[in-house]
């Protein structure tokens, strides 16, 4: 397995296309299936935190204004993430704001950046679990969390958890090396094709 980089993004809304911005990113480095380095910070823009994500995340308009600039905040975790595969619980939500965010630092290949789905894997692998959300499936597989929820940091580090319970997972059913490559194939396919899926990844790296 690659290094991998696990992303989380606090913000101001749902999505960029609709005006939001990010006010905190966290990033968690996992080598040889440990954490190995950490990333956080706040992030300013300009744009208001309004009072029901403030009650949310805990972060309000007057923590952002002494925070550095968001460009600056981008291509610090992009040097931090170099060479590294990307991660995320949610990954569309997260992808967007990361790409959308290192657009406007000026970072390079901003578009060309793919991410694996802790969500969307979870899905397909554990069907009987309550629900999908990263807190559910961490109490549920009873992996460490600390911190406060809908921190980036915190919620970075139960993603990364959950990766690797993922990757455990997946390299008992179906490989000996869950590649990210794989994985990536494996949560585009439906549920009950998940044998068929990984069959033909593996006849086309033959």
């Amino acid at each position: 397995m690659s290094a991998i980089a696990v992303i989380d993004f606090e913000t101001t809304g749902l999505s960029p296309a609709q005006g939001a911005r990010a006010t905190e990113i966290a990033a968690v480095r996992l080598e040889q299936g440990r954490i190995v380095a950490r990333y956080q910070s706040l992030m300013h823009t300009g744009a208001w935190v309004p009072p029901y994500i403030e009650q949310l995340t805990g972060i309000s308009n007057r923590m952002l204004d002494d925070a550095p600039p968001a460009a600056e905040v981008m291509r610090d975790v992009t040097r931090f993430t170099a060479g590294c595969a990307l991660v995320a619980h949610n990954a569309s939500f997260d992808r967007g704001f990361w790409r959308h965010e290192q657009a406007l630092a000026g970072c390079a290949d901003a578009d060309d950046v793919e991410f694996a789905c802790t969500m969307r894997l979870a899905r397909r692998l554990y069907p009987e679990a309550p629900n999908h959300r990263l807190g559910t499936l961490v109490a549920w597989h009873g992996l460490e969390a600390g911190g406060r929820a809908h921190r980036a940091l915190a919620d970075a580090e139960m993603a990364a958890q959950l990766w690797l319970r993922i990757v455990r997972d997946v390299e008992r059913r179906f490989a000996a090396d869950a590649s990210f490559a794989l994985l990536c194939a494996l949560q585009q396919a439906p549920r009950q094709r998940l044998a068929a899926a990984a069959a033909r990844f593996f006849e086309r790296c033959d």
